[in-house]
């Protein structure tokens, strides 16, 4: 006859190797980082690992780090330390992704209790990690941060390389980054550029297309890199190409960081062809003035700039462009960030983001040190986003009367939540549709308001309201 005593002690070992076999995942940053955690993740449940969402249930726990910025490295050490802390013998603590790419052993000091670290450039080594944690005792952090960024072909692990969230997925068609943004420590962090194979990206486009993926977003450090280190030319006016002949069926195709001066006559003419590729295009330029964009590294020719918008705008119906500014930079004069102030209105961008100058050391820039005092970054980034907030209401408020397609995400409280072509996942504006949609369908919407940011509508056709 078992005693009570051996019963609990069966449901305690059962109960200890299930927690053993399981994870909890804290994705920070970008979602090109988003991407590199899930695909951490798919690795680990193929191995029979579950995926909990308490960390006390958790036999290992890991942060994908973000490094990019001063508040994204700080938020990324607080994570850390708050699992740390409550973190039981039995639990393996592992920081991985951009920070610890970088600052791998000054993480393990800031933050005692990280049984391992991993970079970002080897994220697919997370079961060997865990794996060398286990087989023996380890009084010290265990490094795995390979200098080599391998990232592609058969040293992915089979991972599909995407980043599912609804109806929508990001996938990566790149990683790493070339360009000499003084600035930017991507390079530094992630490495050179390094292409992912053009069949393997079209391959998992299809398995996203069967599983129900009606948008695709592409990313990368820079989209419009694709295919350098592969030999090609125009290598992502390439892949849309065949992206949109092979997989007709996917509704929408978005395109992500594009870089000035990369956008050539040939990506315009796919992209004004295939209907499947959103009128959309995020390119960060950083500034306007040739002064402060010769100091970032960065192309500075402003005319370039005005004429290829132009070009685009003449060549793609309905264009929505997104873009970035850096407010503050060293040696911002007034005069310059005046110039980038009277660009904005000029140009009147749909959508932009605005970032107050970090200074990151190891990076081109930092013998210019961080000279414009934090209450001028602060007052201009107001009036930068101000000004823009006008210009955007401005926009959206054409918008008032016209029928567009919107892609329903969710419902709440009587409304439906959804995005249209101008709207990125996360980072852009939202459409409020009035009943109850489908979440996962792409229907027509005509907008009855506008805001800032987000428009509001009825549905153009009122039978495809859900009961």
């Amino acid at each position: 006859m078992i005693s009570v005593l051996s019963v609990v002690n069966i449901l305690f070992t059962g109960l200890k190797l299930m927690t053993r076999k399981s994870f909890h995942l804290v994705s920070l940053g970008c979602a090109k980082n988003t991407v590199d955690s899930d695909s951490m993740a798919q690795l680990l449940l193929e191995d029979g690992y579950r995926m909990v969402e308490s960390p006390s249930q958790a036999g290992v726990l890991i942060v994908n780090t973000c490094g990019f910025i001063g508040p994204a490295r700080d938020e990324s050490i607080a994570v850390l330390r708050e699992l740390a802390e409550d973190k039981r013998p039995d639990q393996l603590l592992i920081a991985a992704g951009c920070l610890t790419q970088r600052y791998g052993a000054d993480v393990a000091r800031q933050v005692p209790g990280v049984d391992g670290v991993l970079g970002t450039r080897r994220w697919m080594d997370i079961l060997q990690v865990v794996g060398d944690l286990r087989s023996s005792p380890h009084p010290e952090p265990l490094y795995h941060l390979p200098d080599e960024a391998v990232t592609v072909g058969a040293d992915e692990r089979g991972a599909l390389r995407a980043s599912i969230a609804g109806a929508s997925a990001y996938l990566k068609i790149a990683d790493g980054c070339r360009r000499p943004c003084a600035f930017c420590a991507i390079p530094l962090i992630k490495g050179t550029a390094v292409s992912r194979p053009l069949d393997t990206i079209l391959e998992e486009a299809k398995i996203l297309r069967d599983d129900g993926i009606r948008e695709l977003v592409l990313i990368a450090q820079d989209t419009t890199d694709y295919g350098h280190d592969l030999g090609l030319k125009d290598g992502l006016a390439q892949l849309l190409e065949r992206l949109t002949a092979e997989v007709p069926d996917l509704d929408w195709v978005r395109v992500m960081y594009a870089y000035p001066g990369y956008v050539t006559d040939r990506l315009i003419e796919v992209m004004a062809s295939r209907k499947q590729i959103l009128p959309y295009l995020d390119m960060p330029l950083q500034h306007a003035h040739p002064k402060t964009l010769y100091r970032m590294r960065r192309p500075s020719n402003i005319e370039w700039v005005h004429k290829t918008l132009a070009k685009m705008r003449a060549n793609i119906n309905s264009l929505a462009i997104r873009t970035t500014f850096i407010v503050g930079y060293p040696g911002e004069t007034d005069e310059e960030f005046q110039a980038l102030m009277d660009f904005i209105e000029e140009i009147r961008f749909d959508r932009v983001g605005a970032f107050q100058f970090s200074f990151e050391p190891g990076t081109a820039s930092e013998p210019l040190g961080d000279p414009v005092p934090a209450p001028v970054k602060e007052e201009r980034y107001q009036r930068l986003m101000e000004r823009q907030q006008a210009i955007s209401l401005q926009i959206n408020q054409s918008y008032v009367g016209k029928t567009m397609d919107v892609l329903v995400e969710g419902f709440d409280n009587g409304i439906s939540v959804g995005r249209s072509y101008r709207d990125a996942p996360e980072i852009d504006g939202l459409v409020l549709v009035e009943g109850r949609l489908e979440p996962g369908r792409i229907v027509p919407v005509r907008i009855t308001g506008a805001m800032a940011y987000d428009l509001t509508g009825v549905p153009a056709q009122p039978t495809i309201l859900m009961p």
